[in-house]
């Protein structure tokens, strides 16, 4: 059995793509993070310290959108998931990373990269 904390929407500024405009003027990117985790012993004691700190985890994915820049969101998917993996107690994670302001050409209303990563495969 397994439990998931989840985030939507984490949000900021990244300079990740593969044309010199993306990596000079930056766009939003909005990432949403599935956690599986066991939460039965949080939910008993009431204790933060046996669960997933999903502020911790939200400031993560910020501090990956914010720092080194990648020519593909799913590099950058790819480094948040590991980044999860790390944490105590997180078995598997999904990371869906949108990048809404993408150079398609055409009109559209997002484009995303989902990742899933750990757990019984």
């Amino acid at each position: 059995m397994t439990d998931v904390i989840a985030l939507r929407g984490v949000t900021a500024t990244g300079y990740h793509g593969v044309l010199p405009q993306e990596r000079r003027d930056g766009q939003q990117f909005i990432v949403d993070v599935a956690l599986h985790t066991d939460v039965r012993a949080a939910a008993r004691t009431d204790e933060l310290s046996l669960t997933v700190d999903y502020a911790t985890v939200a400031a993560a994915i910020v501090a990956i959108i914010e720092g080194e820049p990648v020519d593909l969101i799913e590099t950058l998917a790819e480094r948040m998931a590991a980044h999860c993996l790390t944490m105590p107690g997180v078995d598997a994670v999904e990371v869906t990373v949108h990048k809404p302001q993408a150079p398609v050409g055409v009109p559209f209303g997002d484009v995303s990269v989902t990742v899933l990563r750990g757990g019984q495969r």
